[in-house]
């Protein structure tokens, strides 16, 4: 009708061709999953275009602010969110989920990692598997490989953090940051009970709670004794057997 009207009264009539997808109708749970995948699908192919490698663009969700530079690859099902920033060269593997981070060149990330808001990795840091981090700062060529959290944090550079390392940053009423200087080994299973430094080149052995500050090229261990009773595992099993067997009759 409208283009009849217009006709009627002289009026010239131009036709625009136009990306179907720009009118998508939002008013259902149903038109919002359509145009979702529609603005997904375009942040995919702007990524790829600017020479990002997916290995499964269908399963890598994009935020529309996420800048990722060039020659980043990013394995399948995952999921960059608002503010973040991949640096060059970098790898994000698998399952990994980032908010709010910013991440180096040539870092490796994940798989299984979740960076939230604050994460600042520089230039060659290595985040691995099941590592979880938040308002922490690692310096250049800092690891953190396996099962660890660190939060409220700043990591010094080529430092190491061990498998099962705790950073306690909350004691139920405040935050509390933890520093880790440069070229330290923090053991595996190491609880850091912040506010607490541990110094440049310092090594903190496995299984170690750490309340105080420790110096730099210090070795900090806190561990009881190990005791070891020759014998005594079979004696144990022995009473065990006759208490169960007591019980049956």
């Amino acid at each position: 009708d409208i283009t009849g009207i217009a006709a009627e009264h002289g009026h010239k009539i131009d036709c625009a061709v136009i990306d179907p997808t720009e009118f998508i109708g939002v008013d259902s749970r149903h038109g919002q999953a359509r145009a979702e995948a529609a603005l997904q699908a375009r942040l995919r192919h702007a990524a790829l275009d600017a020479g990002v490698t997916m290995q499964a663009p269908d399963t890598v969700f994009l935020a529309a602010d996420a800048v990722i530079e060039r020659d980043v690859i990013i394995e399948p099902n995952v999921i960059i969110g608002s503010g973040c920033h991949i640096g060059e060269g970098s790898i994000i593997r698998a399952f990994s989920h980032l908010e709010g981070a910013r991440v180096g060149a040539c870092c490796i990330v994940g798989p299984y990692a979740r960076l939230r808001p604050g994460t600042d990795a520089a230039e060659g840091v290595k985040i691995g598997n099941f590592v979880e981090i938040k308002n922490a700062r690692l310096d250049a060529g800092a690891k953190a490989n396996h099962l660890t959290y660190i939060g409220d944090a700043d990591i010094g550079r080529e430092a190491n953090i061990g498998a099962g390392t705790i950073t306690c940053n909350y004691d139920g009423f405040g935050k509390y940051r933890t520093l880790i200087g440069e070229g330290a080994f923090i053991g595996s299973n190491t609880a850091l009970v912040a506010p607490v430094s541990i110094g440049a080149r310092a090594i903190v052995g496995a299984g170690s709670t750490i309340t105080s500050d420790v110096d730099d090229d210090s070795i900090a261990l806190t561990r009881t004794d190990q005791q070891e009773r020759s014998g005594a595992a079979a004696s144990f099993r022995e009473k065990k057997a006759a208490e169960k067997s007591a019980k049956k009759g």
